[in-house]
């Protein structure tokens, strides 16, 4: 499938300059993956960098005891910073990415990866803004694990996985990994929750049933 211009697509490389960006588009490989197929994982090591052309990447960390985290998610239009990071270190992923969708992906080898960083400011500008807003990011989830109440927690995450929908498709594990708890903790919890009619549950499926209250809950922290 052609994708015509990509370096439109990010702020870091529609900033650079015509000549350079046409020498991007030589260079680059376009790949694409189905939903559910993993992007990267432990056993890989990174050799160039990946722009998300569209749709969504689940970028996840399982603990020894076989607990999952949800890290982040890289949106189209970004780059995934933990592919820089290991890149740049010469070390394998110690997380998997998954794509949540049929995706698109933008690979750009590492020797032109460096040479833009070293060349092209509004480049490099690009990479370390990518990191500062990453970082934010995960500083959030560990301070959301250590400290934040589950209750509030999963009612926020609920509203933000239903969108302007009143139906989530998702597993109790699926939410657990999302939140960095146990299973059995969101299914209490869950299970508290439609007791107060907040929601309905059904095989795989959560419905909200009381929006205004489930936002109130999410927004008492």
């Amino acid at each position: 499938m052609a994708i015509g211009d990509w370096t439109e697509k990010f702020q870091g490389t529609k900033a650079l300059p015509r000549l350079v960006r046409d020498r991007l588009l030589n260079v680059a490989q376009i790949r694409h993956y189905a939903k559910g197929q993993q992007v990267f994982g432990p056993e890989n090591l990174p050799d160039s960098l990946l722009f998300l052309f569209d749709g969504t990447i689940r970028v996840s960390q399982t603990s020894d005891n076989g607990r999952d985290i949800v890290l982040y998610r890289v949106d189209a239009g970004e780059s995934c910073v933990l592919t820089t990071a290991c890149m740049l270190t010469e070390e394998a992923y110690n997380a998997e990415g998954v794509a949540e969708s049929d995706i698109t992906v933008i690979v750009l080898p590492k020797l032109a990866f460096d040479r833009l960083v070293a060349e092209e400011p509004a480049f490099r500008s690009f990479v370390f803004a990518a990191y500062s807003r990453r970082l934010i990011d995960l500083l959030r989830v560990v301070d959301d694990v250590a400290f934040g109440r589950i209750d509030v927690r999963l009612a926020d995450r609920l509203l933000t996985l239903a969108g302007g929908d009143k139906e989530i498709a998702a597993t109790h594990q699926q939410i657990a990994s999302e939140l960095g708890t146990a299973r059995e903790v969101i299914s209490r919890v869950l299970h508290d929750f439609q007791k107060r009619e907040l929601i309905a549950q059904s095989r795989g499926r959560i419905t909200i049933t009381n929006k205004p209250a489930l936002r109130g809950l999410a927004d008492s922290d």
